[in-house]
């Protein structure tokens, strides 16, 4: 069996924990490879927040096979769910076959002929904060939607659904289902409301031929969007394998992140 790790050099707790783990895998005599053999791994262990998931993803798809330990060594971390004390534990119980493994679908976004891959969320907004609102038309493949008159709109898949987009407004969305939560961003009319589309449709989105705005793809790789550009956003077939620690599940999940139904007065 072998293994890569990647770590958030940036804070003191995730390398600590990098370097013991190296000591622990040495005992375990599984080789741990580096990150452009991701093809040889077997599992790969992420020790960050959330961020360091998010740029990592874009490696680690690449090996649809590799089972993932995302490790809490951020702030709020939900989807590096499992705790520093909680690795070994859960990683012997991997060895044995014992954990639930939760997979998270990506999207594709075809932009200027090239495809970029999104585990969170799509943002389309102004180009600057001083600019006028955007005017964004949404279609599927066969029919119109709506047009949005906005700051922008994020486009999130379930995973996503904790992020950006339901800070917000946008609704909570369980990682099993294949959907994507379209999320307005200040719109100009208050009647506009986030809704949820089916993963089965092929989104294009167009902006006003007058104007310019900017698209940033899990809150990075920003680049401006010309006038009248189109955005193809549609499901991915790639995906991420999320290794759930012992007693955990989403619910727990959105309860101890989120403090979902505590008494917060």
């Amino acid at each position: 069996m072998k293994g890569t790790i990647i770590y958030n050099d940036d804070k003191i707790e995730a390398i600590k924990l990098y370097e013991e783990l190296l000591k622990f895998f040495e005992i375990k005599k599984i080789e741990i490879v580096p990150i452009d053999r991701i093809l040889d791994a077997n599992f790969a262990v992420i020790i960050g927040g959330d961020g360091t998931l998010l740029r990592a993803s874009k490696t680690l798809i690449k090996n649809s096979r590799i089972d993932i330990f995302a490790v809490n060594a951020g702030s709020l971390g939900f989807l590096t769910e499992i705790k520093a004390e909680e690795f070994q534990p859960t990683f012997n119980n991997y060895l044995k076959g014992l954990v639930k493994i939760e997979s998270r679908q990506l999207l594709e976004v075809f932009l200027k002929g090239e495809k970029i891959d999104a585990l969170n969320e799509v943002v389309i907004s102004k180009e600057k904060a001083s600019s006028k609102i955007l005017n964004i038309e949404m279609c599927t493949e066969n029919t119109k939607i709506c047009s949005y008159k906005a700051d922008g709109i994020i486009v999130a898949t379930p995973t996503g659904s904790t992020a950006y987009s339901l800070s917000a407004g946008g609704p909570i969305v369980m990682p099993q289902i294949e959907a994507m939560v379209v999320t307005p961003l200040a719109p100009h009319n208050l009647a506009t409301r986030p809704i949820i589309i089916s993963g089965k449709e092929r989104l294009i989105l167009t902006l006003n031929p007058e104007q310019k705005g900017s698209i940033i793809i899990d809150g990075e790789n920003e680049r401006e969007i010309e006038k009248g550009e189109k955005i193809e956003i549609y499901y991915s077939h790639k995906k991420i394998n999320l290794i759930l620690p012992e007693g955990r599940d989403y619910y727990g999940i959105l309860r101890d992140k989120l403090k979902w139904g505590d008494n917060l007065c």
